[in-house]
């Protein structure tokens, strides 16, 4: 019994240990499933300052083009197509002030996608742990599943044990009745010896019966069973 308690401990030892490993689990599977989505927002929103940076500064290159190819003309009607252009410096000077502005973020940024990059490796480090985790796993089912099994056998084994006790001690106190009973009747038997000592009905009637009443405590006095060997001694005897 007592070894039967120290495997349902051991047992539910096992499954407590399952439970945080599972647990565990979880945890970072759902911390993996948060950083790729803010990984893929972040990367969305930098594509978008790209693509807006790129076009702004396609249209710049553009006006500049346009506003060189008016500066080598020298004639009225060239002057006269400048004249869009009169404010470009200032667009120009406020155009940079926004590039510079629009770099400091993406230099931000880039500092987030490095943060995320080495967030991304520890993410890898943590999937390798979750495997070794699952594999642990794997192995203290198969120690719980062995454990049940040996507990099974013990139980029954138990089982068993305590039949055998119980049968055992029926035979026991069988055999105590029939020695009781056999002991009286050895009584009875010396009693009338004492009574008739002379008496030849007696000695030749109740001798065998006195003998075999001896033969058969002595055989159960040595153990609850009869054997041929004792048996052939006490004949021998007689």
């Amino acid at each position: 019994e007592e070894m039967t308690v120290n495997h349902q401990a051991a047992i539910q030892e096992l499954r407590d240990m399952h439970n945080i490993t599972m647990a565990t689990l979880k945890a970072h599977e759902q911390q993996k499933i948060l950083l790729e989505e803010d990984f893929e927002k972040l990367r969305l929103s930098l594509q978008d300052q790209v693509d807006t940076l790129t076009f702004q500064n396609q249209s710049l290159r553009d006006k500049a083009k346009r506003f060189e190819e008016a500066l080598r003309r020298s004639t009225d009607e060239q002057i006269d197509a400048l004249a869009p252009y009169q404010h470009i410096e200032q667009d120009l000077k406020s155009l940079k002030e926004v590039v510079e502005m629009k770099n400091q973020q993406i230099h931000q940024q880039e500092k987030k996608i490095s943060d995320l990059e080495k967030v991304a490796q520890k993410n890898v480090f943590l999937e390798e742990k979750v495997q070794v985790l699952q594999q642990q796993n794997e192995d203290l089912k198969a120690r719980i599943d062995m454990n049940l099994a040996l507990s099974r056998q013990l139980s029954e084994e138990n089982a068993n044990l305590q039949e055998s006790v119980e049968k055992e001690s029926t035979e026991k106190k069988r055999l105590s009745r029939n020695n009781e009973e056999l002991l009286w009747r050895l009584q009875t038997t010396l009693s009338l010896h004492v009574f008739y000592p002379n008496s030849p009905f007696f000695f030749h009637s109740s001798l065998p019966a006195f003998i075999w009443i001896v033969k058969s405590i002595v055989v159960q006095d040595c153990g609850f069973q009869s054997s041929q060997d004792t048996q052939d001694r006490l004949c021998s005897q007689r």
